[in-house]
């Protein structure tokens, strides 16, 4: 699990490996479940998402799109979003970390930040 709180918005990641869509030595699936709560007091909406994901060989690669899953939510204070999404890897062990492109009800632009999260198949660190 990671969090990370910028401005009032708090970002939670928790991981888990899906073994019924990998094909190990090629191919790990992950899936991760992002919640996303405004517990600061003012109005804020994701724009975009910057991701950077690092395999087990330290191969990085960017991940750059507009929203989340297909939304761009707008969360008054108190309010949350939550996600599932996936990354595929071509090891089985890596990590992602990065940041939401948010915007104020006033136009202020900001990064909320994702703090680094590891994805790992449990049988690769026994």
């Amino acid at each position: 699990m990671s969090t990370a709180t910028t401005r009032g918005v708090r970002v939670d990641v928790s991981t888990r490996y899906v073994p019924e869509q990998s094909e190990p030595p090629r191919r790990w699936l992950f899936a991760y479940q992002v919640t996303i709560r405004n517990e600061g007091d003012e109005t804020v909406q994701l724009l975009t998402r910057e991701w950077i994901i690092t395999n087990g060989e330290g191969k990085e690669e960017t991940v750059r799109g507009a929203g989340v899953v297909g939304h761009q939510p707008t969360l008054a204070p108190g309010e949350g979003f939550q996600y599932v999404s996936a990354c595929p890897l071509d090891t089985p062990v890596g990590t992602m970390r990065g940041h939401y492109g948010m915007r104020t009800s006033e136009g202020d632009d900001f990064n909320a930040a994702v703090a680094a999260f590891t994805l790992v198949d449990p049988m690769a660190v026994n």
